[in-house]
């Protein structure tokens, strides 16, 4: 009996030591997060100071935030100013006490040959003089109310326009286009087609010269309002109803004509419609610095079709300079680039036509390609620098290293006048990277999830190192037991493409347990998404796998920054997700990861994510059991226009729905939570709505929160709290501890 007894306890014991989701696991999550803060030396932003070979930059010590300025011709370190002095002066003038190392200044510039600091506290600006070591309060911050991202203005109106000598304004007077000559005052009126449903707009651009004018015609469309009830506004009892202005999908959208108009000769030259039909936008009017014409850009519905076009001014004739064309989509949010050179002469551009993001050099009178600048099976990121000087091109590539992460960034350079592709970074790391002015030297913030900020100063001629700066200090962050997460790669649906996530595990983790995994997911095609410096902590999964899981993030297919067939997964097809490739990457792992349970994995995201995360539970029930959806996208027809047409292509057609959590809500299998904030005006919350709806009428369990008050968030620290216990619950088997308990 006795020792029944003992076994019974020894037992007891044992499964409390390896229990998970317990109450001791919660805390220690909450004491890594703290932990994650005495990351020191590890500085993330750099200003080069014009003119000088300076550098400064903020930094996290031991002590609190220092800053720092750099003599590159010297190389030397030093204080950029007494903080103990700026504190005292600041102490006195706002009768408050300000500490030296948490200095509560903002929007710091050094200017004036490095003799003046300006910055931003306390509703002041500032300005310190770094010579005398004083300190004067200028005038108070403007406040400016934060707008709404969507807002659409009226482009009727608008202040009349001062031609380049002043001379002249022009201005819209009862829809159409005026001008008035302050030396005689008088007033001419230069169209007269214009009309409430067809006008012109306001922002009217003069040539260099001062004798022609850019204008645009436009037929306007009613803008779809969002509405939103503020059940518990702060200032009042009565709920409160707001408004924004919101196009989705198959809305129908302005339409506008750019017009020539000729003051010399008084001729107007219009843009024939059949040129630019169906426009999703035409932006981007140029005039040429000789006048000679002005540019803009087409957009076609649809994404398929974009150009570049210019009208002559002499004549009005009209031609396209550029023109990319695509079966599927053409990334213009987020891949397209245009440097025109020598006041149009050539023009960089940037395509997807090879099959992977390139730079190409036109010729800007024949609209021909000069030459493709980069080529090969690598990605051109972003041009960073034109020096048409020295005519070379500074830009940040993926993919070129053998052996490497295929998102790392590295930089390169390149001449216009063709050659080879010189890489200026060679460490494998992802490279953070500050041009100086002067274009000889750059700061190198290189890092990866599993190595610690690393910061130099290295020539841009050679790439080689000319100073090192700072050494990340993650002593306390290892001191509590934090272990760097695993990077990945598996073969993807295809078997052959490689494709790429992190392994993250519990502070205390012991690989003869077994792990339910749980996956972040952020699928939206504008971009990858798994973090690639260092990052201790990304959006607190970390501390999720303090609970008991093995967590886990991936770029599958259908996301951006690899080639252009890794990224048309997603076209008209966003509920793929990449789920296909996800899902054999996790099986990959498992396999020489016993620990890894895949019978039990849960998945969670926000935006786009809890479209992904209740499309996981929808569309793979086999593998998915568990999901937490925050304010999802879970509809296309029912979000932003821009977004969801980018991927989902236009006319609107049968794939939207195929592709709806709202259509396909019958399909459910597993644990759902949805989560949405009251006045999301980023994805209309109507959307989660409308599934909750259909959830019911199908019968389906799930759990469901709405915050009130809260926009476009993954629930706040209530949302992430419930997340976690969700997860605890139906992945790991346990009641969760009593909220009460962290009191």
């Amino acid at each position: 009996m006795k020792r029944t007894f003992i076994l019974a306890c020894f037992m007891f014991v044992s499964s409390y030591i390896l229990a998970q989701g317990t109450l001791a696991d919660y805390q220690r999550a909450d004491s890594i997060k703290k932990a994650f803060e005495e990351v020191y030396h590890a500085p993330a932003h750099f200003e080069w100071v014009d003119d000088k070979e300076m550098l400064w930059y903020v930094m996290k010590t031991e002590k609190g935030q220092v800053y720092k300025k750099v003599n590159v011709k010297n190389k030397q370190k030093a204080s950029l100013f007494d903080q103990e002095k700026m504190a005292d002066q600041l102490s006195k003038i706002l009768e408050v006490s300000i500490k030296p190392y948490a200095l509560p200044i903002s929007k710091v510039v050094v200017k004036e040959d490095a003799e003046l600091l300006t910055f931003v506290a306390k509703d002041y600006h500032w300005e310190y003089n770094l010579v005398t070591e004083t300190l004067s309060q200028k005038e108070p911050i403007k406040k400016r109310e934060n707008g709404y991202w969507g807002n659409r203005w009226d482009d009727r109106n608008g202040d009349p326009v001062p031609s380049p000598d002043s001379s002249r304004h022009a201005f819209i007077q009862e829809h159409n286009v005026w001008i008035k000559d302050f030396s005689t005052d008088d007033v001419t009126q230069l169209t007269y087609d214009g009309a409430p449903g067809l006008y012109y707009a306001a922002h009217l651009q003069w040539s260099p010269d001062g004798e022609k004018l850019a204008a645009v015609k436009v037929r306007p469309t009613e803008v779809r309002q969002l509405t939103l009830i503020s059940s518990s506004p702060d200032d009042q009892l009565q709920p409160k109803v707001e408004t924004r202005d919101y196009p989705k999908p198959g809305d129908a959208l302005p339409q506008k004509t750019p017009v020539l108009i000729n003051l010399t000769n008084g001729q107007n030259h219009e843009v024939n419609q059949q040129l630019i039909p169906n426009q999703f936008t035409l932006t981007g009017i140029r005039w040429r610095e000789d006048s000679r014409a002005f540019t803009f850009e087409y957009n076609q519905r649809g994404h398929q079709v974009y150009r570049v076009v210019e009208i002559e001014a002499e004549n009005g004739i009209v031609r396209t300079i550029i023109e990319e064309s695509s079966d599927t989509f053409i990334d213009y949010s987020g891949k397209k680039f245009r440097k025109d050179l020598n006041d149009g002469q050539q023009i960089l551009w940037a395509s997807e036509r090879d099959g992977w993001r390139h730079l190409y050099l036109y010729d800007g009178n024949t609209g021909n390609v000069n030459r493709q600048i980069t080529s090969g099976e690598w990605v051109v990121r972003d041009v960073l620098k034109v020096d048409e000087k020295e005519r070379l091109v500074y830009f940040l590539a993926s993919g070129r290293s053998e052996n490497e992460d295929p998102y790392h960034l590295h930089l390169c350079k390149v001449s216009l006048d063709g050659g080879k592709v010189m890489q200026l970074t060679t460490e494998n790391a992802h490279h953070q990277v500050t041009l100086s002015s002067d274009n000889n030297y750059f700061v190198d913030n290189f890092s990866r999830q599993d190595l610690p900020p690393v910061s130099h100063i290295k020539s841009l001629s050679t790439g080689k190192t000319v100073m090192e700066l700072e050494t990340a200090d993650i002593d306390r962050l290892e001191r509590a037991g934090w272990k760097a997460p695993e990077v990945f790669a598996a073969k993807g649906r295809d078997g052959s493409t490689d494709i790429w996530g992190l392994i993250i595990k519990p502070t205390n983790f012991d690989p003869n347990k077994s792990y339910p995994i749980v996956e972040y997911i952020y699928a939206g095609p504008h971009s990858s998404f798994v973090p690639k410096s260092f990052a201790p902590n990304y959006r607190g999964l970390q501390e999720l796998a303090e609970l008991g899981f093995i967590v886990v993030q991936i770029d599958g297919m259908g996301t951006s920054n690899r080639s252009k067939a890794f990224h048309d997964v997603c076209w008209k097809n966003l509920k793929d997700a990449g789920f296909p490739d996800r899902i054999r990457w996790i099986q990959a792992a498992a396999q020489t990861r016993p620990y890894m349970d895949v019978d039990k994995v849960g998945i969670f995201g926000t935006s786009a994510g809890g479209q992904s995360s209740t499309g996981a539970l929808l569309f793979h029930p086999d593998f998915y059991k568990v999901g937490v959806s925050s304010c999802g996208c879970h509809d296309n027809r029912m979000d932003k226009i821009w977004w969801n047409e980018q991927w989902m292509g236009y006319p609107i057609g049968k794939h939207y729905e195929e592709c709806s959590n709202v259509v396909n809500a019958h399909r459910l299998e597993g644990k759902l939570m949805l989560i949405v904030g009251e006045v999301d005006d980023n994805v209309d919350p109507s959307s989660t709505y409308q599934l909750v709806d259909q959830l019911i009428k199908h019968d389906k369990d799930f759990e469901f929160l709405m915050v009130p008050g809260m926009g476009h968030s993954s629930g706040g620290a209530y949302g992430e709290h419930k997340r976690r216990d969700f997860f605890v619950e139906n992945l790991l088997g346990v009641d969760p501890p009593a909220w009460t308990a962290f009191d």
